[in-house]
């Protein structure tokens, strides 16, 4: 079991399975039962393919309920609300019968992320902005230090970066404000959505040497998160942090139930030309792709849940619609300011395909709310760059280069308060 969805999902077979489920309180239960099957070692294997730290089951049993109808138990930690449903052959997969499991009670994202002591909540002592934000935003008492004459910007030993207090120093009278125009300071965590593409039975492209896509970007992501955590004011959210599969749309929610202030999602190239190389930087386009090779980009992307798998019959499609339409101008001009800072970093660690940010209609960067890029790390099609994103140092250059476009992002564009504090 992974984010909620058993593994194997496909028992290998040719023609669909017709099955029926009904959940057994007292204790909690679920029991599943697929006709046309006769128990064989495969389906007996499940019993080995459960975890102890499973997030929802103990155990499974496997049975011959009657004559071509194979009956699993799930024995369950808690309540869940389960989804059980089938999928027509896709890739290289043939019919297949998924089992999504939901919590009754589902967990807050952000009270989770504090359990594990991700950042510091406390209102008293709040970790300090970074100070390329501190000179972006106004104080109650004194200017910013942007207002200041540059020669005034050192320390009294003229020692850059020496600590200085402009009010005691007599050279200097600091322009007044009036009271009106004061703004607060604000001291705020800065929540970041990194999203690893694919995952699960969606590998993404898979390079010559057999290389996947979804090894290498939750690598890379992983790399940058620890970065990320190491700056002062802010945590990181996966939308995973394993080998399982996420739709689309659930990445989003993903970063919209934790409030976050940017999304990146992370990918590795492919073309069917292997020589195409280079990395690129993408945002959300209403109006088209800037290229066919964005286009053609998009909608391979776009595909993964007909890969991985989604229960489109049980969801509100009108719902699922409005969260993928409701992308703006304004969402879109800041995810331009973001693509191109980080486009800029990356530059400097390897040649990019395309020496601007391009635009197509991602599936997955379409949060209203938030800024929003999706970062090809390289064409691991291109059996040279396929090397660099397996290679330790890459992999941790290509971290830090989005990190520093991060902070270059953040210290032109400093995060506004938000209702939720922390």
């Amino acid at each position: 079991m992974a984010g909620g969805r058993l593994y194997p999902r496909h028992a290998g077979n040719d023609s669909d399975l017709k099955a029926s489920h009904f959940v057994v309180r007292d204790p909690d239960r679920l029991v599943v039962d697929i006709e046309g099957l006769e128990l064989n070692p495969t389906l007996k294997q499940l019993v080995a393919k459960i975890q102890s730290n499973d997030p929802y089951i103990k155990q499974v049993r496997v049975g011959q309920n009657k004559p071509n109808v194979v009956r699993l138990v799930f024995d369950l930690k808690e309540a869940v609300k389960p989804q059980v449903f089938t999928l027509a052959p896709v890739g290289t997969y043939a019919h297949r019968l998924v089992l999504d499991l939901y919590p009754v009670n589902a967990p807050d994202p952000i009270a989770a992320l504090i359990e594990k002591g991700e950042w510091s909540n406390d209102p008293v002592n709040p970790p300090a902005l970074l100070p390329e934000w501190q000179s972006a935003l106004k104080s109650e008492s004194v200017p910013p230090l942007a207002d200041y004459p540059p020669e005034l910007k050192t320390g009294p030993d003229e020692t850059p970066g020496a600590r200085w207090d402009p009010k005691a120093d007599p050279k200097l009278e600091p322009k007044p404000e009036p009271k009106s125009d004061r703004v607060p300071q604000v001291t705020r965590m800065i929540t970041i959505a990194l999203d690893p593409g694919h995952g699960g039975e969606d590998p993404g492209a898979i390079g010559k040497s057999g290389s996947r896509e979804k090894d290498v970007v939750l690598a890379i992501a992983k790399r940058l998160k620890a970065k990320i955590e190491q700056q002062p004011n802010m945590r990181v959210m996966l939308t995973r942090d394993a080998d399982f599969f996420v739709p689309l749309n659930v990445r989003v929610q993903k970063a919209r139930k934790v409030q976050a202030d940017l999304f990146m999602s992370i990918h590795a190239d492919a073309f069917v030309e292997s020589t195409a190389r280079g990395s690129s930087v993408f945002v959300l386009s209403e109006k088209g792709a800037s290229s066919t090779a964005a286009r053609w980009l998009a909608n391979k992307e776009n595909s993964a849940d007909q890969i991985g798998g989604v229960n489109f019959k049980g969801q509100d499609r009108q719902l699922t619609s409005v969260l993928l339409d409701l992308s703006t101008t304004a969402q879109i001009n800041d995810s331009m300011k973001l693509g191109k800072a980080v486009l800029g970093e990356i530059g400097g660690i390897n040649k990019l395909h395309r020496g601007a940010v391009e635009q197509a209609g991602f599936a997955v960067l379409k949060a209203p709310d938030i800024p929003s890029i999706l970062i090809e790390t390289a064409f691991i099609s291109n059996p040279e760059e396929e090397a660099k994103l397996t290679d330790d140092a890459y992999q941790d250059q290509m971290a830090e280069a989005v990190m520093k476009g991060i902070k270059r992002y953040f210290a032109k564009n400093p995060p506004l308060s938000k209702n939720r504090m922390t």
